[in-house]
């Protein structure tokens, strides 16, 4: 195998909890759109409904709440109103980037790598991240489960659109994938990656990680340009 064809050229990041620090956001915007559904804080509806959302961090969030929700119009409903709540917290200056990740996204892309977020989110919240962040440039390409067919983790379809639409490797050996999520690391081992690194700045532990096929655990993304050059060398 030649230099070329083994290089690792290919990165697809999660965003929040691996680049994204949202200070539990997410648990926030849930609890508003279950209120506006009718489930009352503190009930122990509500919080059967919060451990669910806490166990399936990283998932499309639609296919969350058509499983909280039962039928499709309320599932819409609840999606609709987290997208809300979450954009207004988002508005409101809530979040920031994890410390080192913009600086290994620009190492990564500096030294030729084509780097691309993925998220669970839709894309009008993604596009929230990124314009907080002053994140629109920052990589080639951004993706949400709509753009890859509609098929959020833990399938790998986001991973593979990364691939068929970057055209930046031969193969899917050639892949990294980083995330905080067991979903995330399903994800990248279903599409074949060569790398699937978890990170602990997020929602699961070295041990969630692992047991759903972590190749690699490390304390922040910013780690992760360093394990790159390591595996290629």
């Amino acid at each position: 195998m030649n230099e070329q064809t083994s290089r690792l050229n290919l990165i697809v990041l999660d965003m929040a909890g691996t680049t994204v620090a949202d200070g539990g956001l997410v648990e926030q915007a849930f609890s508003a759109a279950a209120q506006r559904l009718g489930v009352e804080p503190g009930s122990a509806d509500h919080a059967e409904k919060l451990d669910y959302v806490r166990a399936t961090m990283g998932e499309s969030k639609i296919s969350v709440f058509r499983h909280l929700f039962g039928d499709e119009d309320r599932a819409q409903q609840a999606n609709l109103a987290f997208e809300e709540a979450y954009g207004e917290l988002v508005a409101d200056g809530r979040i920031a980037p994890l410390p080192g990740a913009r600086e290994a996204i620009e190492r990564l892309t500096g030294e030729g790598r084509t780097v691309v977020l993925s998220t669970g989110f839709a894309r009008t919240t993604q596009d929230a991240i990124l314009a907080a962040l002053g994140w629109q440039d920052l990589v080639a390409l951004t993706l949400c489960p709509a753009d890859a067919g509609g098929r959020g983790r833990p399938y790998p379809d986001m991973v593979l659109a990364a691939f068929l639409r970057t055209g930046a490797v031969d193969g899917v050996h050639q892949i990294v994938v980083a995330g905080d999520t067991s979903y995330d690391m399903l994800s990248g081992v279903r599409s074949g990656a060569g790398i699937v690194a978890g990170v602990l700045t997020g929602a699961h532990d070295k041990d969630q990680l692992e047991r759903n096929g972590a190749t690699h655990v490390l304390g922040s993304v910013a780690e992760l340009p360093d394990l790159i050059a390591r595996a290629e060398a």
